[in-house]
């Protein structure tokens, strides 16, 4: 099962002059906040600090490892103004979305 602190390494080898800040929303070791500090994502636009990542957990995405993985990429100056970014997609109460939440694909569905 994924910890904080694994899901923390993996993104450091992605981005590795990153601060990384990793919830494990329901104490599964399945669903993730990942706040992902780094100025190197200055003048990128979101869907573009994410995919790296995004790509680098999709074989553990696909396998079950992780169900959700809801990513917050950042410049330094954007997360001292941010606030809190955890967003849960199974939780309850009101939702924002701010950040990617990725499924695996079910059998038969397209």
């Amino acid at each position: 099962m994924p910890s904080d602190e694994w899901i923390e390494e993996e993104v450091r080898k992605i981005v590795p002059d990153s601060e990384v800040q990793v919830s494990d929303l329901h104490g599964t070791g399945d669903h993730f906040h990942v706040r992902v500090i780094s100025d190197s994502f200055d003048g990128l636009l979101p869907l573009e600090r994410q995919q790296p990542i995004l790509s680098h957990f999709m074989p553990y995405i696909k396998n079950g490892s992780v169900h959700a993985l809801d990513l917050k990429c950042m410049t330094k100056k954007q997360a001292e103004a941010s606030g809190n970014t955890v967003f849960d997609p199974h939780g309850e109460g009101e939702k924002q979305f701010l950040g990617v939440h990725i499924r695996r694909p079910r059998e038969g569905r397209s």
